[in-house]
């Protein structure tokens, strides 16, 4: 597994763009840019078929636990029809393009992302993009899936947990399931929601049903499939 996968970015030119306003040549250089790669993967994306993404560490190798329940749940999906998508990289996202592969040479579809070192998509994928900008490949996942399956991972698969989450509960996106597979890992989170955010009353109890918490790989694809069905 390539190590500097999740680095944080080198990049002076991104560094720049963040630190603040810019000359106005250089902001709309940026525009132009940002929608060419918007319209890069609204072209490689067109006409897929139904997809479920699977989310999850970059950093777990093929003999973990996670990797293992990763690969099952991308044949399970596979096998009933649907593509796999995933973020195109090692680790979780690897084992569930993988799984996909072994279905009889299933679908898969990765949304990659530059990094600062040159970084390969995982060799399980039968179409790619590799993009620049995080914001464009999270939309990108979402856009073109039915659910999120999501296994353990770090801050990164925080980000996409959370960030959809918000987009379900302010009705941006329906019928959207997003499946956490992995109690042991994941109560610490539910709990702080429980005690402290619905406690507090920055959500309300029925913002608890957004999340699925479960440790069967079965009961994490039949709600992915139902979905795929319904909106189909």
């Amino acid at each position: 597994m390539n190590s500097t996968w999740g680095k944080q970015s080198n990049s002076k030119e991104e560094i720049k763009f963040l630190t603040g306003p810019l000359s106005w040549t250089e902001e709309l250089f940026r525009l132009v840019r940002i929608t060419t790669e918007f319209f890069k993967g609204f072209r490689a994306f067109y006409g897929v078929g139904p997809c479920i993404t699977v989310f999850g560490s970059a950093r777990f190798t093929e003999e973990h636990p996670y990797y293992k329940m990763a690969q099952k749940i991308g044949y399970s999906l596979s096998k009933s029809g649907l593509n796999v998508m995933t973020g195109g990289g090692p680790g979780i996202m690897e084992a569930a393009n993988r799984g996909a592969k072994e279905a009889n040479g299933g679908y898969s579809i990765g949304c990659n992302i530059k990094l600062p070192k040159e970084q390969k998509p995982n060799p399980y994928l039968n179409k790619w993009i590799t993009f620049r900008y995080f914001f464009i490949r999270k939309m990108m996942l979402v856009k073109y899936s039915k659910a999120f399956i999501v296994l353990p991972g770090g801050f990164g698969t925080m980000d996409e947990i959370f960030e959809t989450a918000t987009l379900i509960q302010t009705g941006k996106i329906f019928d959207f399931p997003l499946i956490l597979v992995g109690k042991e890992y994941w109560q610490p989170l539910f709990d702080f929601i429980n005690k402290s955010l619905l406690k507090e009353k920055t959500i309300n109890s029925k913002d608890l049903n957004l999340l699925t918490l479960t440790d069967s790989i079965d009961e994490a694809v039949e709600i992915a499939i139902a979905a795929a069905k319904k909106n189909s």
